[in-house]
């Protein structure tokens, strides 16, 4: 009987052990899976966005002829030699490079024009190792914009976002050729921070060049970034790399204040460096203004003679379609406080206007205070 009681107890283990033993993969399936699980885990947002543009993102080599000035003598300072041994001016080749991505299978290519700014001879380096001699089709110095062509027409390109949907603290993404990485092997490098803030607005700066809207990020942007495509998390290129912040004139490495062109400015100007190669800024008001004086000031029961007052309408001028009246005296231009007619050329310059473009204009008339929108008028 206890041998009886002893035998469905050992099958009944046996039973209980089967399943587990099916169970177990052999080690080689085991590493597999296992292999597999982290390449799957590795793959992001980042890594994503990463592989949809770096295919598209070229370096860019060029031999620019850069202006520079001699004097023939040392002790320059004095006007006696001056007079009689004026400075001489000379061009010289210099080689420099940028960044630049494609914008369409038949090899646009959007980049700085300080990239390409008096270039001589332009060559597109391709991650595939390809180079490319490449021609400026069109180029805007204000807004530091160009566009360029190679040959070809089954190049990868980039899609665009909308610079306008940008969250303050999203990943933003720089793609490009620093130090001229390109030359030691042809796949653009990458670097990876955050949106730190957008609208920042530099105005015209002394070299006359206008930069608007810019998008702050803190991935890192050194020398041979400008150019390059800075991208977001889906992808999408939402702005141009173009110049840093750096800690000193002493020091040219990045601090982490990287700005960008917003692709919806470059939107802007895109088509016309496409059809025309330029950018077409003359325009007309058929408004003319003159300073308020203290007089003209007290006429008016004014307080101040900040603002300045219209003295001509032209006859079915966007002034006059506008509404605008003679003895209008306008006190602010897009938001923007008028003390005098010089206040208005600086609103006009530092936001880049062209035809179709509206000047928001605050209006006082008999006492009234009118919100006038003027649409300029191009000029061919």
């Amino acid at each position: 009987m206890l041998l009886g009681c002893q035998k469905p107890q050992q099958e009944s283990a046996a039973k209980n052990l089967e399943p587990n033993t099916m169970n177990v993969q052999p080690a080689a399936a085991q590493n597999y899976q296992t292999n597999n699980d982290i390449s799957t885990s590795r793959e992001n947002a980042i890594t994503r966005a990463v592989f949809k543009v770096s295919n598209a993102t070229c370096g860019i080599n060029v031999i620019q002829m850069r202006e520079y000035v001699r004097s023939p003598f040392t002790f320059d300072d004095d006007p006696f030699f001056r007079f009689f041994f004026p400075e001489q001016t000379y061009l010289r080749p210099v080689k420099s490079l940028g960044s630049g991505f494609l914008i369409s299978n038949d090899g646009y290519i959007l980049t700085n024009e300080h990239v390409v700014h008096n270039a001589s001879e332009i060559v597109v380096t391709l991650p595939d190792g390809s180079q490319h001699n490449a021609e400026v089709v069109g180029s805007d110095f204000i807004t530091d914009i160009a566009l360029l062509k190679i040959s070809g027409d089954a190049h990868p390109y980039v899609q665009f976002g909308d610079s306008e949907q940008i969250v303050i603290g999203e990943w933003a993404i720089a793609v490009g050729n620093p130090f001229g990485l390109f030359e030691i092997n042809a796949k653009p490098t990458v670097t990876v921070g955050v949106i730190s803030a957008v609208d920042r607005d530099f105005g015209r700066l002394g070299n006359d060049r206008v930069y608007q809207d810019m998008i702050q990020t803190d991935a890192a942007i050194n020398q041979g970034n400008s150019g390059g495509p800075l991208v977001n998390s889906l992808g999408e290129v939402i702005g141009m790399n173009t110049f840093i912040y750096t800690g000193s004139q002493y020091s040219t490495g990045s601090i982490g204040l990287g700005f960008a062109i917003p692709i919806n400015r470059i939107k802007r100007v895109l088509d016309d460096l496409k059809q025309h190669g330029r950018v077409n800024r003359r325009w007309t008001s058929g408004l003319k203004v003159e300073e308020l004086t203290p007089l003209v000031a007290r006429y008016f029961r004014l307080k101040s003679t900040n603002g300045v007052i219209v003295t001509e309408v032209d006859k079915n001028s966007p002034a006059a379609q506008a509404g605008l009246e003679v003895g209008d005296i306008v006190t602010k231009v897009n938001d923007n406080p008028i003390k005098n007619s010089s206040d208005i050329w600086r609103i006009i310059e530092e936001s880049d206007l062209r035809g179709g473009d509206l000047l928001q204009l605050t209006v006082l008339r008999d006492s009234r205070t009118l919100h006038i929108n003027l649409k300029l008028q191009s000029l061919n």
